[in-house]
């Protein structure tokens, strides 16, 4: 039995949920903040047979996408102690950061 973990932004999760359930595999939503853009995050646990596995992945890589964002990050005013100004940047956003685990023991309490 093998434990994916899988960390996406919450523009994906919807449809990630739906396809990943649709192929008859289960999955536990949480609800995380990632800490460079701030912006919310879902993270996924799902539990599959390690022959599965691939699978799972193939799923993660073809709905979670890599995107260009635009966001607002804060820039010091030159001259100027603790005064910031917005200043746009262009990110890479979406895709997936996935782990995958090896679970020793599963129990059905």
């Amino acid at each position: 039995m093998k434990l994916v973990i899988a960390i996406v932004q919450d523009d994906d999760a919807s449809d990630l949920i739906e396809v990943i359930t649709d192929k008859d595999f289960r999955v536990t939503k949480l609800a995380t903040t990632g800490g460079f853009l701030k912006a919310g995050n879902t993270t996924l646990l799902i539990g599959v047979e390690k022959e599965k596995v691939d699978e799972v992945l193939a799923i993660i890589k073809d709905v979670c996408k890599s995107r260009k964002q635009i966001v607002t990050s804060p820039s010091p005013v030159a001259g100027s102690t603790g005064v910031y100004m917005p200043f746009p940047i262009e990110v890479d956003a979406g895709g997936a950061n996935v782990f995958v685990v090896d679970v020793d023991k599963y129990i059905k309490l």
